[in-house]
């Protein structure tokens, strides 16, 4: 056979190394390198077996989000095409431990031989120090293109985007979800993902009051979509209820990742926003059966203890049309409620509290974040305050990520005593800002990036980079969901590299 294409990839999980596939009969047959390929012939490089990838992997650069096999992220070191030796079968070579090829790279040149350690036709794999993957060895031939001394961590960037490990982590324009199909997997990550088409969108701008209405792949049943629901803002008209169906199917893609496999709280408006508002934690009775439950093995006493989970984007749309107004997920995944996958800090202010004050509270708690090198992104809430948002590595409990959030917060309110006042303390300080870490336990949430607030206008709590705060015009209310889908277009997603953080809390004395 002729050969195909091959692939590096620099790979960042929990030990770095490199990944060397070859395309074969539909699959990249694969190698992990810890010291990565060389040119260098003298050189012998550990090469362990790992299971065979898909296709659609082969020019994936971008990050793993934690938690899934491979969690790290990934750029395309090289790329090129091989062939085999010629007379050689690549088949037979991989069966009998012993594969002779010519790379055609970018980097990567010559003839490399792999073999399997034990010496070919070991189909035992020999010494397999890998645990019970076969452990091969990586060689570059004594031909033309060896050179002596060739080290690849010397050549670090992607040849595809020029970037390094480093700068895809901070800024990654794809995610690869394993738990999705492989033509799924990789996540464009800047780009909103797809919403309802034109003539999905054109049905329901047909519908009268009431109707059934077919999106993302649902039927739902649709009810007074004529009512108003948020009241005029600046004089704007009201935002009735089939604009806020719409702008649930609209942003629910966007949404999902910070939802799905949440339990979550409604915040219920029935009548609209500015008249009687509820919780609402359970699952209705007449939700779709297609609308995912979660029972809550901890639930309070009189509660069915079934919550509505969001895994898909219709699940949204239904919520809003059943008055949802607002969307809360908890901070834990259902698979183990006692273990948050976020620290939440809560800029919550007061009486007498300025958005002067807020900003600087929220600039205060960027410096320190930057200083302790821990990733997170801000959002305003659409209504007064700043929230901050800290992806952590699942393992610490409610109790760790709260006393964590404590101790930052309490270091920032030391710079400004003037502005802060905690919960405790005497009337004469009430009425200032309050840094609310008490939100850090189960069951207690703040609302989800891009949800509506129940407020005149239909404001939205939107997810904004750092620099915003430093933004003369930013407001805490600026945005509404007319907003949204402009300014998706415009700047994306800030929060989207949250779910490809994987981080620990470092310790605060």
């Amino acid at each position: 056979m002729s050969g195909g294409r091959f692939v590096v990839q620099r790979h960042r999980a929990r030990s770095p190394h490199y990944d060397l596939r070859l395309e074969l009969d539909g699959v990249l047959v694969s190698w992990a390198v810890p010291k990565g390929p060389t040119l260098d012939a003298s050189a012998r490089r550990t090469a362990f077996r790992v299971e065979d990838h898909p296709l659609e992997y082969f020019d994936f650069e971008g990050v793993i989000p934690a938690g899934q096999y491979g969690a790290g992220d990934v750029t395309v070191w090289d790329v090129g095409t091989w062939s085999p030796r010629e007379g050689d079968d690549p088949r037979r070579g991989l069966s009998d431990g012993s594969l002779h090829v010519d790379l055609h790279g970018h980097k990567l040149t010559g003839r490399f031989a792999l073999v399997r350690r034990g010496g070919a036709g070991d189909r035992g794999g020999g010494d397999r120090g890998g645990g019970d993957r076969e452990q091969w060895l990586l060689m570059h031939k004594k031909d033309a293109h060896a050179v002596e001394g060739w080290s690849p961590d010397e050549h670090p960037r992607s040849v595809l985007s020029g970037r390094t490990n480093d700068e895809v982590r901070a800024d990654p324009e794809r995610l690869w979800r394993s738990d999705l199909p492989a033509e799924r997997a990789s996540v464009l990550v800047h780009a909103a993902p797809g919403g309802p088409s034109a003539e999905e969108l054109d049905e329901l701008d047909s519908l009268p009051g009431a109707g059934t209405w077919h999106v993302h792949g649902r039927e739902l049943r649709l009810t007074n979509l004529d009512k108003e629901l948020f009241p005029a803002r600046d004089g704007q008209p009201p935002v009735t209820k089939r604009e806020l169906v719409r702008y649930a199917a609209e942003v629910a893609p966007v949404v999902l990742p910070y939802l799905e496999g949440r339990a979550l709280n409604m915040h219920r408006y029935p009548d609209g926003a500015g008249r009687k508002g509820f919780w609402h934690k359970e699952r209705p009775a007449h939700a779709p059966d297609w609308v995912t439950g979660w029972d809550n093995p901890d639930a309070d006493p009189g509660e069915t203890g079934t919550y509505v989970v969001v895994d898909e984007p219709a699940t949204l749309v239904w919520a809003a049309n059943f008055g949802a107004l607002e969307w809360h997920p908890w901070t834990s995944r259902t698979d183990a409620p006692d273990l948050p996958t976020y620290a939440l800090i809560d800029i919550d202010p007061g009486e007498r509290t300025t958005w002067d004050d807020v900003l600087v509270l929220a600039r205060l708690h960027r410096t320190a974040l930057e200083h302790l090198d821990v990733r997170a992104q801000a959002k305003v809430t659409g209504r007064r305050g700043v929230q901050i948002w800290v992806p952590v590595r699942r393992g610490p409990t409610f109790e760790d990520t709260r006393t964590w959030v404590e101790r930052l917060s309490r270091t920032v309110g030391a710079v400004v005593p003037e502005l802060v006042s905690w919960k405790w303390e005497v009337r004469e300080r009430r009425g200032l800002a309050r840094l609310d870490y008490t939100q850090n336990a189960v069951n207690k949430t703040l609302v989800a990036p891009y949800s509506p607030r129940a407020v005149a206008g239909a404001g939205v709590s939107m997810p904004i980079r750092w620099e915003e705060l430093d933004d003369p015009v930013l407001r805490p209310d600026r945005f509404t969901v007319r907003d949204v889908a402009a300014r998706l277009a415009e700047h994306g997603d800030p929060f989207r590299a949250l779910l490809a953080t994987e981080q620990d809390l470092p310790p605060l004395s």
